[in-house]
Formats: structure tokens, sequence, C-alpha cells
């Protein structure tokens, strides 16, 4: 008996021996890691991340970003009149052009949003919002309703500028659209299916997206500009116009278009560029048009196939394929075959990127270029901008208002022109933006002989009488195809 409780007592004392070892082991293996403070340590293999794990949600609060953005939102609805003139010849025998006619209209309505830039009543919007519309109507976020004119719009970026009467209004943070990045958390701000002040959230999914959406090939005076933001925030019809903001509550874009096949939100929607914005609502603020300055190249992306046929390096880059005779890249000295690597510090290895750059940027501004031309050699060029017909100054608002009435540009015909037609007067509508004469079906090309049965002789007698004029009126015109027509409307 005495010998097994030894035997069991030797047992006992055997096993807490590795027990004790252990113990004093599995201690000097876990001490160093519990006294190290991981909050004190910069690891520089590590990127921080503004990230709340524990909410699922963003550091800075899309509350805050809502409640900065959502009062400098607007609604925008418009109504459309569609109106044909029915000519009654036997009346015109006895007393004359115009009489006796009746006016047929054509009612329709749309819908869109906008953001606020300024306290004083000037609103950013889209051009396709408002570009057929004979009144528009903006309703604030508190439901204040009032009935904008148009101040200008710009196909070309698909921007458009709203004036209302009203000051003391909630203007929206400007932010930097040059500063996003891929990833980052974005919020689309307006209107969707008439359902006022909607946020909705998602991440910049890319940028400097050419969709093809501005490429108006019945109109040669539009120069698409195309460098989107791409999102995954939903968007539907309804939200053209409306804000793109960051998580500030910054407007960063507009946002304009959405990749569907159903015409609903299928993941994918474009905003343009705040940079690019201010520049475009700027200068139809200060001017009442856009003043664009041109590179005066021709230019291509960078493919593997264009790479191997010209003996690129690489496919970094913009390819210039042909210069415009006297534009300010070939007076700069640059070549055919030449890569442009970047403008001023900014890389553009797109189309789009190019674009933008120089789309910020007006006629007479002097920008540097980085190429790098056949022999792979890399140069700064120094290039004036100009615009479209080769100058460099800036065309001044009241020179402007002498060619333009009713969102359209005019122009005096040739000696040509009127011996072609067999008529003494009259003056040519050189381009059409969003305002009345578009809404009633006017185009380029067509051309006004008279107004209220008084012949046009020159193109600052007719925008002169357009823009003052507050009663109705009656033009008189000829269509491309030549024949005499009649449009009339009241101001």
């Amino acid at each position: 008996m005495r010998s097994n409780i030894k035997l069991i007592a030797l047992g006992c004392i055997g096993g807490m021996i590795p027990l004790a070892l252990s113990l004093v082991l599995s201690k000097d293996l876990t001490t160093p890691q519990s006294d190290i403070d991981l909050s004190d340590r910069t690891d520089h293999n590590a990127r921080s991340t503004n990230f709340d794990w524990s909410t699922g949600a963003p550091a800075e609060s899309f509350v805050l970003a809502s409640e900065n953005s959502l009062n400098s939102v607007v609604h925008v609805t418009t109504k459309v009149v569609t109106t044909s003139f029915q000519r009654d010849l036997f009346s015109e025998f006895f007393y004359g052009p115009g009489a006796g006619g009746r006016e047929f209209k054509q009612y329709g309505s749309g819908s869109g949003s906008g953001v606020i830039i300024s306290n004083d009543g000037y609103i950013v919007t889209n051009n396709h919002v408002i570009q057929d519309a004979n009144e528009i109507e903006v309703t604030l976020n508190d439901n204040r309703k009032y009935t904008a004119t148009i101040v200008g719009a710009d196909p070309s970026t698909d921007i458009a500028v709203l004036k209302i009467k009203e000051s003391g209004l909630q203007e929206i943070p400007i932010g930097d659209s040059d500063n996003l990045r891929i990833g980052e958390w974005v919020l689309a701000v307006g209107n969707p299916f008439n359902l006022t002040s909607t946020v909705t959230a998602g991440i910049v999914s890319a940028k400097a997206r050419n969709i093809n959406l501005l490429n108006d090939r019945s109109r040669a005076d539009i120069v698409p500009i195309e460098s989107f933001i791409q999102t995954d925030a939903a968007v539907n019809p309804g939200n053209s116009g409306g804000a793109l903001v960051n998580t500030k509550g910054e407007l960063v874009g507009i946002n304009t278009a959405i990749a569907s096949q159903t015409g609903s939100y299928s993941g994918y929607s474009f905003a343009v560029p705040v940079n690019l914005v201010k520049k475009v609502m700027q200068d139809i603020i200060d001017y009442g048009i856009v003043q664009r300055g041109y590179l005066g190249v021709q230019i291509a992306n960078i493919t593997q196939e264009l790479k191997e046929e010209n003996d690129l390096i690489d496919t970094k880059g913009v390819f210039v394929v042909a210069l415009i005779e006297n534009g300010g890249a070939q007076r700069a000295g640059l070549k055919k075959g030449d890569v442009i690597l970047k403008v001023g510090s900014k890389y553009v290895n797109l189309v789009a990127s190019l674009q933008e750059e120089v789309g910020k940027r007006r006629p007479g501004d002097k920008i540097s270029v980085t190429i790098r031309d056949a022999r792979g050699k890399e140069v700064v060029k120094e290039i004036i901008l100009r615009n479209r017909d080769g100058d460099t100054k800036l065309v001044s608002k009241e020179e402007i208002r002498k060619n333009t009435a009713l969102g359209a540009t005019f122009q005096a015909l040739t000696s040509k022109e009127k011996k072609e037609l067999n008529i003494t007067h009259g003056v040519k509508i050189k381009s059409l933006n969003a305002g009345k004469l578009k809404s009633l079906g006017l185009s380029a090309g067509m051309i006004i002989t008279k107004l209220n049965n008084e012949p046009i002789e020159n193109v600052e007698q007719l925008t002169k009488k357009l823009n003052s004029m507050n009663r109705g009126v009656l033009l008189e015109i000829i269509t491309e195809s030549g024949n005499k027509d009649y449009v009339g409307f009241g101001l």
C-alpha cells in the first residue's frame, strides 16, 4: 500500500515538471508581443486607411456631406413647346407675308437637376436638360420656385448656366477634381424620377473616360470634350445636372450620363470634372459663350498597334497624328509623330486627359508641353493657344452681343450666297445653342430675311431687335433647301 502511494506521488511530480516548463516557455514567447504598442509603431510598408470598420462607412460621415450639399442642389423642370406655322397662301396674296397663317403647337416637358454656384442665383446644369426648353422652372430644396433664364450653354461639355432672381442662396463649396483618386467615396445628389433631394453613394471607378456621348456629327462647330469621372453611385434619369460631391460635401463633378441598356442605372455613371466646369461656367457668366483655346493638333491614344507601327518607345502619352496649318502647335515646332507626355507638370496618357487640360484654358494662354520626338528625345515646348479662327485675343462681351441673340450666333451673307438665292438682304444662322430659336426648330444654315416684315440688312440690326423686343415676332426665313417659310413666337 505504502509503495503504491509512493508511485502515485512520483507520477504527479513527474507530470508537473513538463507543465511547469511549458508555462515558463509560454511566458517567454508571448510577453514581448504583449509589450509592443502597435499604435505608436510606424510601418512604412503599410498604407493608412480612413475606413471605420466598426460602422462599415467612411470615417468622414456621409451625413455631413449630404447636409453640406442638399440645399445647394435644385430641381429643374422644363416645358417644351414645338411650334409649326401653316401658311395661308390665299390670304398672303391679298394681305402680305404671314397673313391668315395658323400656328400649331405641341407640348412636352422634362426634368433634371442643377447646382447653385453663387448666392445671387447662378445655377449650373447640363445643356441637354434645358436645350429645347421654352420655359424653365427651378425648385429649391425648401420648395421655393423660380422662373429661370438661360445665361448660356456649351454643347462641347454639356454644361449650361441658368439664372434666377434671388439672393442669399446657399452656394455649394467647390472642390478639386484633379485630386480625386480612384476608389475614393463620392455622393451623387439630385432628383431622379422627380424624387427630390436624393443622395446615393459610390466610389470613383475611373477618370478621363470618353464614351462618345457628345459627338454630334450634324454640327461641325462642336468639338466634344469628354473626360468624365466614372462612378458607381446610383444615377438615374433626373439626376442629370446634379452634384457629384466628395465626403466633405465639395462639388467635384456634374452628373451627366449613365451607361445602361434599359435607361436606368446599371452600375456606371459619368460626371463632368468640376475643374473643367469652373472654366466653362465662368466664361458663360463673363461673356455669354465659352472662349476655348486649341493646341491645333489631331491626336490619338497610343495603342500597342500604333506603338509598333511608329516604332515608339512605349505606350505612354498622346500621339500627334497631324497639325493644323498655322496653329499653336505648328508655330511652336511640334511635328507629326511627336508624343505629348505632359501639359505643365501633369502627365497625359489619354486623349481625354489632354483635352480636359487644354479645355481649362482660354485663347492667348501659354502652356508648357513636354513632348518626345521621333528620335526619342524629350523636349519642352511653349504653345500659345488660339481660338477656332486662329486668334489669340478674347472676344469682348460687346462684340459677342452684336453677333448673338436667343441662343443663336449669326453671320453676314456673302455676295455669292445672295446671288445664288436671288436675295438682296438677310443674315445666316451660324450656330445654335440652348435658347428660343433652337426650341422653335430653327437650325444652323437657315437665313433670316425679315423680322416683322422689315428686311434684315445686317447681323447687328437683327440681334439688336431680338435682344430688345418684348412682343410678338414673325421671322421670314429661307431653309437650307432654299424654301421660304415663316416662324412666329412671342418674347
